[in-house]
């Protein structure tokens, strides 16, 4: 079985797609040790390690998987992205989490696996005009790894149901040429939509801090909702912010496919009245059930985007945002419903993982052919 090692691992979603693509997880490390609750929750057999990257070192993971230097399969990671975010508009490279990139590579230096893969946002990509992009690449090469590619990724072409780019540097040591994951989705045959991937979910309130799973709405009704329920019967972290008044007036207004355009004037937030129609463009918004929603965040702030349910008038429930990023509900997130949101938005979504890491299986399994 191939292994793989987790770094800035969060709740896990990165490794849990390359789990599902049936590589075995050995470790995680994150500095948040609430996010370590959830992922030795649901990597069975995984070690975690808190700490920050910085202070780790190669031969501490070498010692606590049991591997010798070049024996591990694929490292794998998602330095924090803020810092890059197209979403921080104060970004450059001069941020300290811009140099986390280092601190993931001082790893690869110490471990040697055979295959790297680091994911980030696409807005690294422009960060000092494309010289902070060229100096990672630089340097993983000068590590060795002289197969190496920056693929751009969507994540709704592979099942996931919300528009979310991201860049992702994969790299290997043993010469095998790199190919980007099968896409499984396309605006012709159609996406995974927002209502496709939580329409089976109970209706609820705001605010309701109910703990205990809940039953179902319906049967699934589509292979989305198959997969991600599996045997459950009931669902859990099915709780969403509660909206104050002010906000529970406006957003009876806001149709499908609405935004803080269909709002009253007199009932906008005072610095919002005098706001062009083409300004805050996803603000109060809500999302019709055929869409694709739009990228998950740490917190689904109805000022911040289109983050209202389609139907219902409060925004989306931590179990929602989970399935809009792709996780299955077997996934239980450990924490407060704040430090909940956080976990999921920070995460890859596990099935865009897991189509890089059968990508990975594919490529070697086609070396292995080649050289026979």
């Amino acid at each position: 079985m191939l292994s793989v090692v987790d770094l800035f691992c969060g709740a896990g979603g990165l490794s849990l797609g390359f789990q599902n693509a049936g590589f075995r997880v050995l470790l995680g490390n994150d500095i948040e040790g609430q996010f370590g609750e959830t992922f030795s929750a649901t990597h069975s057999g995984a070690k975690f390690l808190e700490g920050p990257v910085s202070e780790l070192r190669g031969r501490r993971v070498l010692r606590e998987t049991g591997l010798s230097r070049g024996e591990l399969n694929v490292l794998v990671g998602g330095p924090p992205c803020q810092g890059y975010s197209v979403y921080n508009h104060g970004r450059g490279s001069h941020d300290p989490r811009a140099s986390l990139f280092r601190d993931y590579l001082a790893i690869v230096e110490g471990v040697l696996p055979e295959w790297l893969v680091m994911e980030n946002v696409v807005g690294l990509l422009s960060i000092d005009k494309g010289a902070l992009f060229e100096t990672i690449k630089a340097e993983i090469i000068e590590l060795g790894y002289t197969k190496v590619q920056a693929l751009i990724l969507k994540a709704e072409e592979y099942g996931v149901p919300q528009e979310r780019r991201r860049v992702v540097f994969v790299a290997n040591r043993l010469g095998i040429p790199i190919s980007p994951p099968e896409k499984t989705h396309s605006k012709e045959a159609g996406f995974v939509s927002v209502w496709d991937a939580i329409g089976d979910l109970p209706p609820i309130y705001g605010g309701v801090r109910d703990p205990r799973a809940v039953p179902y709405a319906a049967e699934p009704s589509n292979p989305f909702q198959h997969r991600v329920r599996g045997n459950r019967t009931v669902v859990s972290d099915h709780i969403a912010p509660r909206l104050g008044p002010a906000n529970q007036e406006r957003v009876k207004h806001i149709p499908e496919g609405g935004s803080w355009r269909d709002i009253p004037v007199d009932l906008l937030p005072a610095g919002m009245r005098k706001a062009k129609r083409s300004d805050h463009t996803k603000r109060y918004g809500r999302p019709r059930k055929s869409d694709l929603a739009c990228t998950i965040l740490t917190k689904c702030d109805i000022h911040w985007g289109a983050f209202l349910h389609p139907i219902q008038n409060r925004p989306f429930s931590v179990r929602e945002a989970a399935r809009l990023q792709s996780f299955p509900d077997s996934f239980e997130f450990k924490g407060s419903m704040t430090e909940k949101f956080v976990q999921v938005g920070n995460a890859v979504p596990p099935m865009l993982a897991e189509a890089l890491a059968n990508s990975i299986i594919k490529c070697r399994q086609e070396n292995v052919r080649k050289a026979a």
